[in-house]
């Protein structure tokens, strides 16, 4: 598949200020960070997580659990997406267990992700609360799913692709639209 960037819409200082917005509203929702546990949905939701928890710390001085999610097996579209798919072991050090979660991800768009890292979490524990916190959402829902915290509403085309870019995997940090050519 031949893809062109077509807009940015987010550079790295853009990106840096909407996680410190997105940090002050979970805190601000939550009453503070007590019982509180970020996932990040992997892959770009595992750093995006970590500079969530880094900057809620920041602000509080309160420590919260951060965690990565693997949700390959729950995809209800598994067939479509590898003959034999790789899991990673869910990296979660902690009882999840009354615990105010916060799911990070980067792109919020059919909802099918969001939907088999409920599926994943309930398999896991029983939180208090489950709330979701995406880079972008771009529109098109299949399923009955919203975000709580957004750092951008997009809508877009079903032939474009919303990319959010992070250092820590794409070396650099920028959200791009990127136009399908073929």
């Amino acid at each position: 598949m031949n893809v062109k960037e077509k807009a940015v819409i987010m550079d790295q200082d853009k990106i840096r200020r909407t996680l410190t917005r997105i940090s002050h509203e979970i805190i601000e929702k939550n009453k503070g960070t007590s019982d509180l546990a970020l996932i990040g949905i992997k892959t770009r939701g595992v750093p995006l997580a970590e500079r969530l928890k880094e900057s809620i710390e920041k602000i509080e001085g309160d420590k919260v659990p951060t965690a990565n999610l693997d949700i390959t097996l729950y995809r209800d579209d598994l067939s479509t997406v590898a003959d034999q798919p790789v899991v990673n072991n869910n990296e979660i050090p902690f009882s999840i267990e009354d615990k105010k979660v916060i799911l990070v991800d980067d792109v919020l768009y059919t909802g099918r992700t969001a939907r088999a890292a409920l599926d994943a979490l309930v398999d896991i524990g029983r939180p208090k609360s489950i709330q979701l916190a995406v880079m972008v959402d771009r529109g098109h829902r299949e399923l009955p799913i919203r975000a709580d915290y957004i750092g951008k509403n997009l809508p877009t085309s079903k032939t474009e692709i919303v990319s959010v870019r992070i250092d820590e995997i794409d070396k650099e940090d920028k959200v791009v639209i990127e136009e399908i050519l073929d």
